[in-house]
């Protein structure tokens, strides 16, 4: 039939423009397919389409998955609660929780906002931005040196108490209710030290007022109170003795 077959001349410019400068076919195809994505074929799919493979699942292959695991050699603490996850998208199934202050193993691994751990073996994910190398502060910690404070005290006393105790398990003298003012109501409590010590234990207090539901403290003749925060330590006027300016113990009111 006329017109069936292609001119010469026509697939000659057809075959040219498939060849670079150096008439090398191969570098051309070769240069293309350093740009494609990277993908696997569908075995299944009876027209051999090709499948593109995203980053989260080559991360997750397993060979991928168990060298991560072997060569992790890092620890860091959970400062919060955290949600176990398998992956990092959104095909991801929640398997539980993790509880803070925690240490965990970590494969240094991350994506989409995830972190990825070591948990019994197995690799897990965490939301990123909540693993710290530093231990969190712990309100209670472990108080061991025996001193104790009355139990009709407010909650917030015995979270003073306990967090001084077991961060300066030296001092072991508390004074707590009396006839006085906030001392009578039990949101008040005088931790006996002096020195540069004290100066320690009021800054520690002053540093965990949040945790603790410190109001104001009041040492060496200084005070710092949550209303007035921006003003840091203020001094305060003569009372007269050691123990009036508070020279000798660290004075803690909470709300």
């Amino acid at each position: 039939m006329a017109g069936s077959v292609p001119a010469s001349n026509l697939l000659a410019a057809d075959s040219s423009s498939a060849v670079d400068s150096s008439g090398d076919r191969d570098s051309i195809r070769e240069r293309d397919l350093r740009d494609l994505p990277v993908v696997s074929r569908d075995s299944g799919n009876a027209r051999g389409k090709v499948a593109v493979v995203s980053p989260v699942d080559k991360m997750l292959t397993a060979e991928a998955v168990e060298k991560a695991v072997k060569q992790a050699d890092s620890e860091l603490w959970t400062t919060t609660t955290l949600n176990l996850w398998t992956r990092p998208d959104a095909k991801a199934e929640k398997l539980g929780e993790l509880a803070s202050d925690k240490k965990v193993l970590v494969t240094g691994r991350s994506m989409n906002g995830r972190e990825e751990i070591v948990l019994n073996g197995q690799a897990r994910w965490v939301t990123a931005g909540y693993l710290s190398a530093d231990k969190p502060f712990a309100l209670g910690g472990d108080c061991t040196n025996g001193s104790s404070v009355p139990s009709a005290v407010s909650p917030n006393i015995t979270l003073v108490h306990e967090a001084v105790c077991a961060n300066f398990p030296e001092l072991t003298s508390y004074g707590t209710f009396r006839s006085d003012g906030e001392h009578a109501q039990g949101i008040a409590i005088d931790i006996m030290v002096s020195g540069d010590r004290g100066w320690q234990v009021a800054e520690f207090v002053r540093a965990h007022y949040a945790e603790l539901g410190v109001s104001y403290v009041i040492y060496s003749q200084s005070i710092w109170s949550v209303e007035r925060s921006g003003e840091g330590w203020r001094g305060m006027e003569d009372r007269g003795s050691t123990t009036a300016n508070h020279y000798d113990h660290v004075h803690v009111t909470t709300y």
